[in-house]
């Protein structure tokens, strides 16, 4: 496989959500720095001591957030990947300013326009970017999570697209099983569960 984006090394976000940390240890003793997490509650539970004790790991919060816990999750994560909407724009914003601590974050684009999943479509970006940048919020990239069921080389070739518009430099996606397409199209952090911690149960 021939990269498009030769001078980027991509980045592994080994999600972990649903396993337990006797499971994860591992990992974390061989070095590795970043890991994904869909629930706050759950990620504070196995997080927060490891995080007080190592100090250069990164929670990724990869699952979608409500509002009600943005308080929380601005505390224990470093790169929040599902910025979907104003609502939650503007708690985010609050919430940075009181802990005086700007998470990276990523807008989640819904391609595919699925019902059942979380994400901005793709003609709201534009407008929904400044928005953001209004709320001196720190958006490092896109992120999305293409239909199952189709060929994800068509949505990551208008990420990267998308990408390129605005002019930012992160993409978040690709996972176990098409993280191999992700980066023909200059995916930077690639969320990959299953291929390192196996199948969850």
């Amino acid at each position: 496989m021939k990269l498009k984006n030769k001078e980027k090394i991509p980045k592994i976000i080994a999600v972990s959500k649903t396993f337990k940390m006797d499971h994860i240890s591992p990992l974390v003793e061989y070095g590795h720095l970043d890991y994904g997490e869909n629930k706050v509650q759950e990620a504070i539970e196995k997080w927060t001591d490891i995080k007080i004790k190592n100090y250069k790991i990164n929670l990724h919060l990869i699952g979608k957030l409500q509002t009600n816990k943005v308080k929380f999750a601005v505390k224990i994560f470093d790169y929040i990947h599902s910025l979907d909407n104003e609502k939650l724009a503007k708690k985010i914003s609050e919430e940075q300013e009181k802990q005086n601590k700007k998470p990276k974050i990523f807008i989640q684009i819904n391609l595919g326009k699925e019902v059942q999943k979380s994400g901005i479509v793709e003609e709201n970006l534009l407008d929904f970017y400044k928005f953001t940048k209004d709320l001196n919020l720190n958006v490092i990239g896109l992120m999305c999570i293409p239909p199952f069921e189709e060929d994800s080389s068509q949505y990551f070739s208008k990420m990267s697209e998308l990408n390129k518009i605005i002019n930012l430099k992160e993409l978040s996606m690709g996972m176990s099983s098409d993280y191999l397409n992700a980066l023909e199209y200059n995916s930077t952090y690639l969320r990959i569960g299953s291929n390192i911690f196996g199948q969850r149960s």
